[in-house]
């Protein structure tokens, strides 16, 4: 194990990707330590976790001293694109102002401690077909989440360059998994078909727009991306986290609909629909792979299975 695994406190540790992230780490021999909203789930091995609201910074400084980290994963914000819409300043408090927040408190209690923030892809925003976005594109997020996590993203690399903090920039794109919330799309498509199976539900599957192409990894894949930051990412440096593929909605929507158990028909929801969407949007994961060894395993037929079985035992 490296040194700077040695303390891990994960930002937003009662999320979805939090729990992934923390058994990563432990299995690793880091000793990890978490904060945000909610609860974690049982079982989640954290040596300590401080339930706070980033804005609360006392609390934060306080829950920083005593963990004494020696890395921190910021995971902590809104993270959806779609309810960024109806809570847009909500969602620049806790994205841009949690990570202000963070990086200040860091400066002043720890500021040896290796950082990586967790920001999107959707800073990106729309990009030709067949053109894979590198770190170096330029921003044009159409969300006001995208908007709020290029900000936050920006004020990680001033953090680091006029600060001199030990920040890291992660750029993951699309990723699912067993335990994801049915608010984000395939989760969402999955407990449906696991409740009509159950029949619970008429055998129609209700969708939004599938007709765009996205770049999707494993969470499973992904937090160990952000392990890898930490152990070999340059202070400062951004990263895509990503498979480097593309795949239409259209054709995981007809994955999971081969994996069900009873026949299904796809119909388009209205209410489903996002006010404004990103048709293309797949990355370079070059500069992970050549400076961090990281680079995504799992297919993504298992995490469709993993995850329609994640619902089964939940419908």
């Amino acid at each position: 194990m490296s040194d700077v695994l040695a303390r891990v406190l994960i930002t937003g540790a009662s999320g979805f990707v939090g729990p992934y992230l923390a058994h990563a780490l432990r299995e690793r021999g880091a000793e990890v330590h978490g904060c945000g909203l909610g609860t974690p789930p049982p079982g989640t091995p954290l040596a300590s976790y401080a339930q706070l609201d980033l804005s609360d910074e006392s609390a934060l400084r306080t829950t920083l001293s005593l963990a004494q980290p020696t890395a921190i994963v910021h995971l902590a914000g809104q993270s959806s694109a779609a309810a960024s819409f109806e809570s847009p300043e909500a969602t620049f408090q806790a994205n841009v102002g949690g990570t202000r927040a963070l990086l200040e408190s860091v400066r002043e209690v720890c500021p040896g401690a290796r950082v990586v923030t967790a920001g999107t892809s959707e800073v990106y925003g729309p990009t030709a077909p067949g053109v894979r976005v590198n770190e170096d594109t330029s921003f044009a997020p159409v969300s006001p989440y995208g908007l709020s996590k290029a900000a936050a993203d920006e004020l990680a690399e001033t953090y680091a360059r006029e600060l001199e903090l030990d920040v890291i920039r992660a750029r993951p794109f699309g990723h699912t998994g067993p335990g994801q919330q049915p608010r984000f799309m395939l989760p969402a498509f999955a407990q449906q078909i696991a409740r009509i199976e159950k029949g619970e539900l008429p055998p129609v599957l209700r969708v939004g727009n599938l007709d765009v192409t996205r770049d999707l990894s494993d969470v499973r894949d992904i937090v160990l991306g952000y392990i890898a930051l930490l152990e070999r990412g340059t202070r400062g440096r951004a990263y895509n986290l990503c498979r480097g593929e593309g795949v239409k909605l259209t054709d995981l929507v007809a994955q999971l609909v081969a994996l069900a158990r009873v026949k299904v028909v796809v119909e388009v929801d209205p209410a489903r629909l996002r006010p404004a969407d990103v048709p293309y949007l797949v990355g370079d994961p070059t500069r992970a792979e050549a400076e961090c060894g990281w680079q995504t395993k799992l297919a993504l037929a298992q995490t469709l299975t993993d995850v329609l079985e994640g619902w089964r035992l939940e419908a």
